[in-house]
Parts: C-alpha cells; sequence; structure tokens
C-alpha cells in the first residue's frame, strides 16, 4: 500500500497510524513529531500534570513499544520543514522522505503577548506543551503572585491548580466577562463564583496594557484602567491558532484552519488533515474543533477513507473542563441560541441546555453526567425536549430520550 506519513504525533496523528493498523494497512507508516516525546495527552497538562497528580509517562496515549509492534517509524525532535505536492516528499532536516499518501496533523500554536508589551521576558509563559508546563513548574510557589491573561478554559484551569497549591492569583479577561466566546452568562456565573470561592481574583473588562521587567524578568503588570501589579510570574491563556505553516508554503487551500472536504481530504488528492489544524464542511461554512474528541474522530475518518471506505466525517462536538471539584462537560456547539434553560439538583449538580427556539443545541453539565449523556444522546438524534421538562428537577432525564 505505499508510503503513508504523518506529519504532527499529537492526538490526531496517533489516532490516525493507529487506526490505519487495526484496519489492516500494511504499507509502511512514519510519525513525524517535532516534540521529543511519543505522543501525548495535553487535557492534563494544565490540570493533573500541572498539579503533580499525573507523571510524565501516565501522559502518553501509548508506550513506546506500541509503534515498534506496530511497525509504525516514531522520528521525534526534528521538525518537518517543507512539503512538496508535486514531488510527493516532505524534508526532515536534510534527509528527504517519499510519501504515497500524507496526513497533516499539525495541530495549533498558542497565541503568545507581542515582545513590545514585555511577552519576551522571562517568566511570561503559555501552556501548550510538556516542556511548557516543566518549565512553569518550578514557579509555583505558595504565596507566589500569578497574573493569568485570559478567561477562557486554558487561564482558569491554570488558576484552579495556583490557587489549590496556595498562589496569590489575579485573572484579568478583556472581555465583559470570562469564557465569553465560548458560553452563556450563566455558566460565565457559575464558574466566576467557584474561582472567586477558592480566592481567584477576577477582573473582567479590562486588558493587559503592558508587563514590566527588572532586568530581562517580569516583576508587574499596568492593566488597561491604569491600575498596576507587582507578579512573579505571567501565564498566556489568550487562545491558540491552526498550524498551518506547512501547508500555506505547500500551496493547499486554507480556511479557518486546512480546509478539508467532507471526507477530510485537503485540495491536494494526495493529503488529508485533521485536528486542530483542519476545518471541515459544516452547515454551509468551514468549522474547526479544537477538542480531542474531534482530533480522535477526523484522523479515525482520514484513516478509514485512506482505506477506499468513502466516508463522511460527521463531527459530535464534546468538550471538557477540570476545575476544583467541578467536572464540566459540554456536549453540542451552542452557535445561535436564544434561551438558556437551567436545571438544577438537591446534590449541586448543576446543567445549563442551549436553545434555539425549541431546538435544542447543546448542554453545559457541571458535575451532572447525567445529564451531559441524556444531553448529547438528544443532540446527536435531532431530539429536542421541551424546556419545561428540562427546567423541572422531578422530571426523569431517561424520559426525555424517549418523547
Amino acid at each position: 500500500m505505499g508510503h503513508l506519513i504523518v506529519v504532527g504525533a499529537g492526538q490526531a496523528g496517533a489516532s490516525c497510524v493507529a487506526r490505519l493498523r487495526a484496519k489492516g494497512f500494511d504499507g509502511d507508516i512514519t510519525l513525524i513529531g517535532e516534540e521529543p516525546v511519543p505522543p501525548y495527552q495535553r487535557p492534563p497538562l494544565s490540570k493533573a500534570y500541572l498539579l503533580g497528580d499525573m507523571d510524565r509517562e501516565r501522559l502518553y496515549l501509548r508506550p513506546r513499544e506500541f509503534y515498534a509492534d506496530q511497525n509504525i517509524v516514531l522520528r521525534l525532535g526534528k521538525p518537518v520543514t517543507k512539503i512538496d505536492p508535486q514531488a510527493q516528499t516532505v524534508q526532515v532536516g536534510e534527509e528527504v522522505l517519499q510519501y504515497d499518501e500524507l496526513v497533516l496533523t499539525t495541530g495549533s500554536r498558542p497565541r503568545r503577548l507581542p515582545a513590545a508589551i514585555g511577552g519576551d521576558l522571562d517568566g511570561v509563559m503559555v501552556v501548550r506543551a510538556i516542556a511548557d508546563v516543566d518549565a512553569m513548574a518550578p514557579w509555583f510557589i505558595e504565596g507566589a503572585r500569578l497574573l493569568i491573561v485570559g478567561g477562557g478554559y486554558i487561564g482558569l484551569e491554570a488558576a484552579a491548580v495556583a490557587a489549590k497549591l496556595g498562589l496569590r492569583v489575579t485573572l484579568v479577561e478583556m472581555a465583559d466577562r470570562i469564557l465569553q466566546r465560548v458560553a452563556s452568562p450563566e455558566t460565565s456565573d457559575f464558574f466566576r463564583d467557584l474561582h472567586t470561592a477558592h480566592g481567584v481574583y477576577i477582573r473582567e473588562g479590562v486588558g493587559l496594557s503592558r508587563l514590566i521587567g527588572t532586568g530581562r524578568k517580569v516583576s508587574g503588570a499596568v492593566l488597561s484602567d491604569g491600575s498596576t501589579l507587582d507578579v512573579d510570574f505571567v501565564i498566556v491563556g489568550v487562545g491558540i491558532t491552526p498550524d498551518t505553516r506547512l501547508a500555506e508554503s505547500a500551496g493547499l487551500i486554507l480556511e479557518n484552519g486546512i480546509r478539508t472536504d467532507d471526507h477530510s481530504r485537503t485540495s491536494d488528492p494526495h493529503i488529508w488533515a485533521a485536528g486542530d489544524c483542519a476545518s471541515f464542511p459544516w452547515k454551509g461554512t468551514q468549522l474547526r474543533l479544537e477538542s480531542v474528541g474531534n482530533a480522535i474522530d477526523q484522523a479515525e475518518c482520514v484513516a478509514d477513507n485512506i482505506l477506499g471506505a468513502n466516508k463522511r466525517y460527521e463531527a459530535k462536538p464534546w468538550f471538557w473542563s477540570d476545575q476544583f471539584d467541578i467536572k464540566l462537560q459540554i456536549a453540542g456547539l451552542n452557535t445561535g441560541y436564544d434561551r438558556i434553560v437551567t436545571r438544577k439538583s438537591d446534590d449541586g449538580a448543576q446543567s445549563h441546555w442551549y436553545f434555539a427556539g425549541d431546538t435544542l443545541l447543546a448542554i453545559d453539565a457541571m458535575n451532572d453526567p447525567r445529564a451531559y449523556m441524556v444531553g448529547k444522546r438528544l443532540i446527536e438524534a435531532g431530539k429536542s425536549p421541551s424546556a419545561e421538562a428540562v427546567a423541572d428537577p422531578g422530571s426523569d432525564l431517561k424520559a426525555l430520550l424517549k418523547a
């Protein structure tokens, strides 16, 4: 079956090569990763790994032996620098490798603060790779003053870990509220109250003007309202961008990431893409999902289609976040909602159901796995329960599936 090369040794890349072997692909497979470690889970980096509750080996998606046993060549610690679609080659260092099919699972890159406002000072960090978390771990000292820039999930997860470890945490979010881009005001309120109760100082509607350095080390921050903070270090959590650099230089069409068709093929017939870097057709637009579930599902769809399945990629969006003792589980996409229905339980569990008219779009479930599973199944089946039944804490959730 020739030589298949996967560029990007993250969740999507690992899922693709494992699926290919499981489905009987008997050609050569090479998985190339820029980092010097085998494919690993990223979500625990800002949670269990940063907290010290998970060691490095447990992060790995599979033991190193798996790749050798499956005759998958792992090339780690050196990036691909060029793709030549006409010659069907990739360049790694001075070496040129020929491919028959190429899969891009290059993931995403964290947005960083500009050097002009102090983003290059020592002690200014991001959370994306193992090396990032290893570098920041020594800074997590009880009593240290931490500034987190950005009130999305990465920033809030890092804030929760820091607060647990006894740091003095200030989080600034330039939007009117935390999670504004991804969640309802009700979900924002829930997590603001949670963090405030654990001592995190959250400032919304306030941006960062610049960081102040003592020598080359960050020591303070000036905010957009003119106030100043003394800080020991800074974590920047202002989002990620799809890593499309190789795709762009190879002349592939880009649209909200690397554009793929409904079979996850790019504009080149021998190049596929999956995961954070790739967009796919969704209700008349090109959607890109930043989630583990999407990385796995889309990568497995690519593997199946390389083997001739001719399968459309049907996304089933789901996400999660762990903060303090709360597990947030999200199903669906809330774009276009006009109403939130809240369901509360006596044990403190809570869920927010997003409706557009009478149509259920998504659910945020806080410590409520039953609501999450029911909501997810309803959304995937295209069924919408009545808002009154959802809001009634006495109603049987499972009965909603039969309605």
